[in-house]
């Protein structure tokens, strides 16, 4: 069974930056998408960002441009650099990971893996 470890939240004041983490334990093959998803307090789960085996990304609209995902295959871990934060960013961030090609639409359903999760705490 595939295990996620995400590290790095915290609080911080809008504009700031954050660097989350989340490595993978029991599992070291390829040919797989990990994702970065947020919830809100009251609010569905949402799709941040998603990379692929061949390291290809895709972002949600909201953000594009501040946020980057990225992935270190020899250290199994995957990161997210949240720059230019908002207040509306604050959400528990939790890793994802599915086997296969990523979904195109940064669904959440078809993901089989979850950490369990870091606060992100963005203040104005």
């Amino acid at each position: 069974q595939v295990q996620l470890v995400e590290s790095g939240g915290g609080s911080v004041q809008a504009g700031g930056s954050l660097r989350l983490s989340c490595t993978v334990y029991t599992y070291s093959g390829l040919g797989y998408c990990m994702a970065w998803f947020r919830q809100a307090p009251g609010k569905e789960r949402e799709g941040v960002a998603t990379i692929d085996y061949n390291s290809r990304t895709n972002y949600a609209d909201s953000v594009k441009d501040r946020f980057t995902i990225s992935k270190d295959n020899a250290k199994n871990t995957l990161s997210l650099q949240m720059n230019s934060l908002k207040p509306e960013d604050t959400a528990m961030y939790y890793c994802a990971l599915k086997f296969g090609a990523c979904p195109p639409s940064l669904s959440r359903s078809v993901f089989t893996s979850w950490g369990q999760g870091t606060e992100v705490t963005v203040s104005s």
